[in-house]
């Protein structure tokens, strides 16, 4: 840090948008599927070193770094499952359908004032807990084997742990390898929980001490949800995987100099409203003001009314709502919420004199709100219960209008809401055999539901809520119709601790939702399929069916394949509607079916009193939950303990796996970086559209059996069960390139619909995107991208940038970009060009057949319009005609990325550079070269 970067700082009111500062955080959060490319870089670094002459052992993270492995947990076992789930592991368990009892009574679980129960407790000791309810179910709660809370179905868990182990073994011997090797690193082993989960309950410090120094606790990661902990008072948001290598090396974040918006909160919130309901009103709210880019921070009367679980979930949406970060500052309910989740007392008085002395800490009685960019105002009394879908988070729909909005869904055209169904296919129904009855199907049936993601697990209150809905539903003779998938993944064991221990997760499991493991499934794509009765149910009738969760994205294709309507829920309206049966219906007029004496029970009627929910919420979430968190945390598992893993510098590369492999980008490694060459003659490998995300460009979820990534596999003698997804793949660069614009729903002008197809031009042949680029890498020709506005929005995904590049691709043109995305395509090597305002490929003609010339200056100054030189392509077959041709050319777009340019220019990305000093030769690895400080 400069003394220029200071005052640029403290001049913020002239500064802003135009000046860059360096920002150092204190650490670095992975998860598994970012986590496992940015640790097989680094392995590979060592090889790169000890290749030009280095010694391979001097390559560490420099910064902290904290790796959880959350996302390789995939549902092959739940109620309706369990009896066709795969025994890939084969080990311990029986076959699927064949469970072994585990019937062991749970242990009494503290209540306030007691100690929690450390280690593995005698199975004969445990018990009820005393303030769970008087009435219980059958099948009472039993010991999940890996959190040794109750659980109704432990052997669920397990065998899902079971076959979790066993696909991804590689990789966890990959994982413990380099928690070994490597300093700074700490690997938080599978079934822990979630990561951001984990960074909230077990990671955080808020106030960091160090050689006697006191500062406040920042992290950065690979995760755009790691904003989470910004409703604890740490400043944290997620970045490209790249630039989190370039963290690890001890370099620092370059931003611009931000923004920082002021959002007051006035108010309370209804009784009826959830806090996801004020999520979700906000995040509305906030992009129709517009803060993309922007830092948010929440103020104003409100603000108390919010528990720290409420701000957390509130944070850990502002990526869909496009700011950087969400910014709640340390106050007395952060303090007493740190009190009772286990800091110590002397600790937490330290903190808060720090933190007052250094005017970080928010006082309602003295406010003293320092001055922002902007504020702008809400009104949480204005928010009502909502849903948000059918196929993107912002499309925000109130409970009350459910029904109409989905009827006018069929009838728009296909497009972000729309599915176009004819007016009289709208009311086909459709018979289903199920497991010996019959039940019918129809547009707005619910076959998928599921209680998912850290945005809703991690708050008590909407989990308890659920839960309360659930025994009150029992209670009522209510059920789910079996042929639904519901599935229940907390964030951690303190979900299921709390659930257990207040009597309502029975109830949960009555109605199907079964807790299935700990970590990321439904949510990233990570689910069982559909019954084939229910597959071909839904075939027949080319029904418009819905899946309902409460998670944090609903993009198309995320869910499953066949399941067209996505809609992201509070978890209480999640088992409301899975009761229901449809999203077809209005909770007001409508009921949820019939009691016992055929009286008609509606929402309201079972909808848990605020009150009630927030008695349970003190009275069960308390000290010992997060204290026997953490327990497991540093204990791990038996079979994390029990993995054996190698112990040598450099990692010993099997050349037979499909899950690690040394990647190809040090394949041409020089000690200097070569410059970046001009574009002669590119042909366009896609044209493509508005927010495409990159999901679309690297899907996360499974892969395909007809994909190029399949054939693969297959041919190194896998079978399709053994594919797993793409995101535990992410270590294996041949499968991530032949995976990248593998999506299915894919639309590429070139082919006319959803589709992971593109024309290969000089032969005029249909072929998978992988297939085409890699006949144009054997001709020599240069290939660039065509797309619309919000090109790399959703998740940050390092591969969406790699696999392009490792596909030839040279340069992007888009009308705009996601930031995190765009830096990705910068680091990689990719120019991301952006159209003159107002201006696009079709507004100037372009068809997508031409070719395409572009030359660099060697100095390039933030907004220089470069010349793009646009040619009808002679090598074009002739069953591809130039259509739309306009004549146009040259045409010009802007390069609007300041101070990134470098890092294009000189191709430095991934690439290891001697860094000569006058005392010795130190070895650093130029992932970046975002920062002015970076060579």
């Amino acid at each position: 840090m400069k003394k220029e970067d200071v005052m640029n700082i403290l001049d913020w009111k002239t500064k802003q948008s135009n000046v860059e500062v360096p920002f150092f955080p204190a650490r670095v959060l992975l998860q598994d599927f970012t986590g496992i490319p940015a640790m097989v870089d680094f392995a590979a670094m060592r090889e790169a070193v000890k290749a030009l002459g280095g010694d391979p052992k001097k390559v560490h993270p420099a910064c902290p770094t904290d790796l959880t492995v959350d996302h390789s947990l995939q549902i092959d076992f739940s109620k309706c499952a369990i009896q066709n789930a795969p025994n890939p592991g084969g080990g311990e368990l029986q076959k699927a359908g064949k469970l072994s009892p585990l019937r062991a009574q749970p242990k009494k679980l503290p209540c306030r004032g007691q100690t929690a129960c450390r280690g593995p407790c005698d199975s004969a000791d445990l018990g009820r807990h005393p303030g769970a309810f008087a009435s219980q179910i059958e099948n009472t709660p039993i010991l999940c084997p890996f959190h040794l809370q109750p659980v109704p179905e432990p052997e669920t868990v397990l065998k899902n742990q079971e076959v979790e182990f066993g696909r991804n073994r590689e990789r966890l011997q990959f994982f413990k390898w380099s928690s070994r090797v490597f300093k700074n690193v700490a690997v938080i082993p599978p079934g822990t929980g979630m990561a951001h989960q984990v960074n909230l309950e077990y990671l955080s410090r808020v106030v960091s001490e160090e050689e006697n120094l006191l500062f406040p606790d920042s992290v950065v990661g690979t995760d755009s949800h790691i904003t989470m902990v910004n409703g604890l008072g740490i400043l944290g948001w997620g970045v490209g995987g790249i630039e989190t290598e370039a963290v690890m090396l001890g370099l620092p974040v370059s931003l611009t100099l931000p923004e920082v918006v002021g959002c007051e909160l006035m108010g309370s919130s209804n009784p009826f409203v959830t806090s996801i309901d004020v999520v979700l009103g906000i995040t509305k709210h906030l992009r129709q003001v517009g803060v993309a880019g922007k830092f948010v921070e929440f103020f104003g009367s409100g603000v108390s009314q919010l528990s720290i679980v409420d701000r957390t979930t509130i944070a850990n949406m502002c990526p869909e709502y496009g700011a950087v970060l969400s910014f709640f500052p340390v106050d007395n309910v952060t303090l007493k919420h740190l009190e009772h989740t286990g800091f110590d007392k002397a600790r937490l008085k330290s903190m808060e004199t720090y933190l007052k002395a250094v005017k970080l800490f928010r006082n309602d009685q003295n406010p003293g709100e320092p001055e922002y960019s902007q504020v702008i105002q809400i009104n949480l009394n204005s928010i009502v219960a909502s849903v948000s879908g059918p196929k993107r988070p912002q499309d925000r729909v109130a409970v009350t209008d459910m029904k109409s909005d989905f009827q006018a869904c069929l009838n728009e055209k296909v497009g972000f809401k729309g599915f176009q169904v004819a007016a009289e296919k709208q009311k086909d129904v459709v018979s289903l055999h199920y497991e010996g009855s019959e039940y019918k199907l129809s547009h707005g049936s619910v076959v998928i539901a599921a209680v998912i993601s850290c945005t809703n697990n991690c708050n008590p209150s909407v989990m308890l809520a659920a839960g309360l809905l659930a025994k009150k539903a029992v209670e009522a003779g209510l059920r789910v119709k079996p042929y639904i998938r519901t599935s229940l993944s907390p964030g951690s064991g303190m979900v299921t601790h709390y659930l257990s221990s207040s009597g309502v997760l029975p109830y949960l499991s009555k109605l199907g939702f079964e807790i299935v493991g700990y970590g990321c499934s439904t949510c990233v794509g990570n689910t069982a399929p559909l019954s084939e009765a229910v597959l071909n149910a839904v075939k027949q009738g080319d029904l418009v069916t819905c899946g309902v969760f409460s998670g944090n994205k609903n993009f198309e294709g995320r869910l499953c394949d066949c399941v067209r309507a996505n809609y992201l829920a509070s978890p209480p309206l999640v088992v409301a509607y899975a009761i229901a049966g449809t999203v077809d219906i209005d909770f007001l007029t409508e009921p949820l079916g019939t009691d016992s004496t055929g009286k008609n029970i509606y929402l309201h009627d079972i909808w848990p009193d605020r009150e009630e929910v927030h008695r349970i919420e003190e009275e069960h979430v308390i000290f010992s939950m997060f204290k026997s968190l953490k327990e497991k945390v540093e204990t791990g598992n038996k079979r994390w303990s029990s993995l054996e893993a190698p112990d040598s510098a450099l990692f010993p590369w099997d050349v037979k796996s499909t899950y690690i492999r040394c990647p190809s980008f040090f394949d041409k490694l020089t000690k200097e970086p070569v410059a970046l060459q001009a574009i002669e003659n590119a042909h366009v490998l896609l044209h493509l559209g508005d927010s495409v995300t990159t999901d679309h460009i690297s899907p996360a979820g499974s892969i395909a059996r007809s994909s190029a990534a399949a054939k693969y596999l297959t041919n190194r003698g896998l079978t399709p069960r053994e594919f797993n997804s793409y995101g535990a793949r992410r270590g294996n660069d041949a499968v991530m390139t032949r995976g990248t614009f593998a999506n299915i729903k894919l639309f590429n002008k070139f082919i006319g619909k959803p589709a992971p197809k593109t024309i290969h031009f000089p032969s005029g042949q249909t072929l998978d995107v992988f297939e085409a680029a890699e006949l144009y890498q054997k001709e020599g020709i240069p290939l660039i991208i065509l797309a619309g506005k919000k090109y790399g929005s959703g998740n940050s995904r390092d591969w969406a940038a790699k696999g392009p590049y490792l596909l030839g691709v040279k340069a992007v043109l888009a009308e705009s970009y996601e930031k995190i995305h765009k830096d990705h395509l910068i680091g990689i090597g990719i120019v991301p060009l952006q159209f003159l305002p107002g201006e696009n490929a079709e507004s100037l003609g372009l068809s997508g057949r031409e070719t395409f010339s572009l030359t660099f200056p060697e100095e390039l100054c933030p907004g220089t319009a470069l010349t793009v030189k646009v040619y009808p392509s002679p090598q074009v077959c002739a069953c591809a005609p130039l259509a739309g041709w306009s004549g146009k050319q040259p045409q010009r777009v802007a390069y609007q990325r300041r101070h990134k340019w470098r890092g294009v220019r000189r191709r430095c990305v991934l690439h290891p550079a001697p860094v000569f000093t006058s005392r010795s030769v130190k070895w650093c690895c130029v992932l970046h070269l975002c920062s002015r400080r970076a060579v």
